[in-house]
């Protein structure tokens, strides 16, 4: 069969690179053709249509900046879907774009299939009534999607979640703490890791605080973990006159051998989380109190970051917009630092997080019903 698949995003692109290989694994025969990145295409063997690099626009003005970009993607999407016609049409998370899609391949009667759910449980909210419409199989990876999705007249199934499959792999192959300095050149102190988003806009208004707070623990080595898609000139140009270790392809073992990590939000909360390094959770985008109470109005949730939603508990604090500064991250990093009740408290969370995820192989049943979905 014919898979068309969407990922707008770097985590897009890695769970997306899972689910073609758990794809193929249930059907010998599929053919792909995506919207994605690098790891998509190995597991493709086909270059994407479109790059995600090419299409990571956030935020209100960002996307009408851009707008002519966009409607110009969509339409690429389009004709490629008119042109191939696959068997179903698989979309990872990417919300304002995805929906889009799922309408236009809805109308032409092809399947059309979810992986990841929009985070409509916490944001735009009228989004469900598309998802209804347009949508076939909704595979969710949070376990209380479903619920919540039934509440509103519509079944999802939760099929687990991929960052546990992700991050257990690649556990496997970490080195030790040793090694992974001598491996990348690193002095032999303890790390505060720096994740400052995929994006070129996350990067300019959260790396600079974040080595702001770093700096007042000299005793420690920052490190930054570079983002795939971003090029070495964005991080130097933020950095200024700072020298620090920029690690590609190393995320992973980064967080897991730091003692504490500051991260912008998003999914690489839930990765340090399931990695076991106590973290601060920063968003800084668009600094004003005003945006701060405006987003907040729309929001219908306690809480913002994976590790809080999934338990439904405060595991790690959230600095968003003007709430996020330098002194803010500082307070929570000082109190992680040590083997203090701060700290402990955060781990013990992070248990009961792995707990409520589950151990499921998140795209191998996910793919699974894809093919059954589908055949």
């Amino acid at each position: 069969m014919k898979y068309f698949l969407i990922a707008g995003e770097a985590s897009g692109d890695l769970h997306a690179a899972h689910l073609i290989a758990s794809l193929k694994q249930q059907d010998e025969h599929a053919e792909f053709r995506f919207l994605g990145g690098d790891l998509m295409a190995a597991q493709a063997g086909v270059r994407p249509i479109i790059h995600y690099s090419d299409m990571a626009y956030m935020g209100f003005m960002d996307v009408i900046k851009h707008l002519g970009k966009i409607l110009g993607f969509l339409g690429t999407a389009r004709h490629a879907i008119d042109e191939w016609r696959p068997d179903a049409v698989v979309l990872v998370d990417y919300p304002s774009f995805n929906l889009k899609v799922a309408k236009y391949a809805h109308n032409l009667g092809i399947g059309v299939h979810y992986f990841i759910s929009p985070k409509v449980w916490v944001w735009k909210e009228w989004r469900v009534k598309d998802i209804r419409r347009y949508v076939d199989h909704m595979y969710c990876i949070l376990p209380f999607e479903p619920d919540w999705y039934q509440e509103r007249g519509y079944k999802a199934t939760y099929v687990g979640n991929p960052t546990v499959q992700e991050v257990a792999q690649a556990s496997m192959d970490f080195p030790d703490f040793a090694g992974f300095i001598e491996r990348h050149s690193l002095a032999d102190r303890s790390i505060i890791a720096l994740v400052p988003g995929s994006r070129v806009r996350e990067i300019r208004d959260n790396l600079p605080l974040m080595l702001e707070a770093a700096a007042r623990h000299p005793e420690y080595q920052a490190v930054i973990a570079g983002a795939p898609s971003i090029e070495d000139a964005l991080y130097r140009d933020v950095m200024g006159s700072k020298a620090i270790p920029v690690l590609r392809d190393a995320t992973y073992p980064l967080v897991h051998h730091a003692r504490v990590a500051l991260v912008t939000s998003g999914t690489a909360t839930l990765e340090t989380a399931l990695l076991g390094t106590p973290q601060v959770a920063c968003y800084r985008f668009n600094g004003s109190k005003w945006s701060y109470n405006f987003y907040r109005r729309l929001l219908t949730g306690k809480y913002v970051t994976l590790p809080n939603l999934i338990t439904d508990e405060p595991v790690i604090p959230e600095l968003l917009m003007h709430l996020c500064t330098v002194d803010s991250i500082d307070e929570h990093l000082s109190q992680l630092l040590g083997d203090t009740p701060e700290r402990n408290a955060m781990l013990a969370g992070y248990r009961r997080l792995s707990e409520r995820l589950g151990t499921d192989v998140c795209t191998a049943t996910a793919a699974r019903l894809i093919v059954e979905n589908t055949i």
